[in-house]
């Protein structure tokens, strides 16, 4: 599969570049968001795509705000066909990675939801017997699940730069108590719906970043991405067991790979990835999107 790690749309004008996303102006209510194939870890673009990545993270995305609605309503806009805007040439290029959506004012604020002990969580527990500054149980392991899913915010760092944990007091501060209330409400939810479907498929969803803005009325909806291999931290429930570290069905692989390499984590010099990570990266990816979305 031809990779795309970045679109070259001349139908629509080009208005941001992120991390994997590049996203097009289709009107005054609407934007073309492009899943590239481009994967971040620890804050870098890495020189190196992964092929299909943005189809498989575009159509999971879009799986989960369909089944997510009744929770919360999200950004898409069903009722627009792709093919209305952009050439065949255009169509074949983006090749199920882009999607139509209603344009909404993002809320400054990623926000994780974590289930299980692990990452940087579990480094933060080992010395304080926390998580993101918020008190736990003494005894707990790695990789146990922790007594109720956390909400733990961060910031949302623009490219090249560090995302940062803040409390939920820095958050009402940000966004006020009424909004930062509603946004971890409702995160927890999502989390909590998604994490007793994907075990029943056998994935353990251990922790996930959701991304929220809001319409005219102040109506917070669901918008960039949701549950996927890149926002979110898959387990195989199979071989999931308390103390371990359990092979993942996400971007940890790249991440535990680049943590061999001796690079200091600048973002301005990603390394390249050999050929046997990117094979075994897409195929945890697709594997995590069969189990997710397929035989329904």
């Amino acid at each position: 599969m031809q990779p795309l790690y970045e679109s070259h749309l001349t139908s629509l004008p080009l208005i941001n570049k992120g991390k994997v996303r590049d996203i097009y102006d289709i009107d005054e209510s609407h934007l073309l968001i492009v899943t590239t194939d481009r994967i971040s870890a620890f804050d870098a673009i890495l020189p190196t795509p992964i092929p299909g990545k943005g189809r498989i993270l575009a159509d999971t995305a879009q799986f989960w705000m369909k089944k997510t609605q009744d929770i919360v309503p999200n950004q898409l806009a069903p009722d627009m066909n792709l093919a209305d805007y952009l050439t065949a040439d255009e169509l074949k290029q983006l090749d199920g990675r882009g999607m139509i959506v209603r344009k909404l004012k993002p809320l400054p604020v990623e926000a994780i939801v974590r289930g299980y002990l692990a990452g940087s969580g579990w480094k933060e527990y080992k010395k304080s017997q926390s998580v993101c500054g918020i008190p736990l149980p003494a005894g707990l392991e790695k990789s146990q699940k922790l007594p109720e899913p956390l909400f733990t915010p961060s910031t949302k760092a623009a490219v090249g730069q560090h995302d940062e944990n803040i409390s939920f007091d820095e958050l009402v501060t940000i966004m006020g108590q009424e909004k930062s209330d509603k946004v971890r409400d409702i995160s927890i939810k999502l989390y909590t719906a998604a994490a007793e479907f994907a075990l029943q498929r056998g994935i353990i969803i251990a922790d996930t970043k959701f991304e929220f803005g809001e319409d005219e009325n102040g109506v917070i909806h669901l918008i960039d991405e949701a549950l996927t291999p890149d926002s979110s931290r898959f387990w195989p429930a199979a071989s999931y067991k308390v103390g371990k570290n359990p092979p993942s069905f996400d971007k940890q692989f790249i991440r535990d790979y680049l943590e061999t390499l001796d690079w200091d984590k600048n973002p301005a010099t990603g390394p390249a990835l050999p050929e046997e990570i990117v094979l075994k990266t897409l195929e945890k990816y697709h594997e995590a999107q069969a189990r997710l979305t397929e035989n329904l």
